[in-house]
């Protein structure tokens, strides 16, 4: 009987180089899957749908709430974002390890969903260093970035809950204490 995969839930703020330090972790981990959420949000330059995200409207996205096909969804910056429930299953069922980078409220569900996953808040050096981040992508405007920051305030109050929190001051090492996490779980 093969044994079932492990949860890994990432969560962090809006710049915090979680996508930098998972890549890193990828390069030496490869039993995983990584969990694709689908967002009501614009793709980004050169974000791809069904790779970054499944990109679809607010109308199929409530459609997927309705029908009860996310292990997980909430608001964030003013879009929706879910994590379908039927790959996830089909992953750790094959013995698969599933990482899910999703945001605070939607951890929270998977952890009261799934106690045995384990969870991961990777934190900025400082809001300072998380400020010229969101800038420096150039990606939001000035009031989606305020936003951010707000949220951020209020993610990295809520880091308490989790298994472990990362500190992201350099990807490599951020990444080497992720694997030792993975590890030892």
């Amino acid at each position: 009987m093969r044994k079932r995969g492990k949860v890994f839930i990432v969560s962090g703020p809006s710049g915090c180089g979680k996508t930098t330090v998972l890549t890193e972790v990828f390069r030496h981990y490869d039993n995983f899957h990584f969990s694709v959420s689908a967002t009501t949000r614009r793709p980004r330059p050169g974000e791809t749908d069904g790779v970054e995200y499944f990109f679809i409207t607010e109308e199929k996205f409530d459609d997927m709430v309705e029908k009860g096909e996310f292990l997980e969804h909430a608001r964030y910056a003013r879009c929706s974002y879910g994590t379908p429930r039927g790959p996830v299953e089909e992953k750790l069922a094959q013995g698969v390890d599933v990482f899910m980078d999703i945001e605070v409220q939607g951890a929270k569900q998977v952890k009261a969903a799934m106690p045995e996953a384990v969870s991961i808040f990777i934190a900025p050096p400082s809001l300072e260093v998380l400020e010229r981040r969101l800038r420096g992508r150039a990606t939001d405007d000035e009031d989606k970035i305020l936003i951010r920051l707000d949220t951020a305030k209020r993610e990295i109050a809520e880091s308490v809950h989790y298994d472990h929190v990362v500190v992201n001051d350099d990807y490599v090492r951020a990444a080497g204490e992720i694997l030792d996490i993975i590890h030892g779980a």
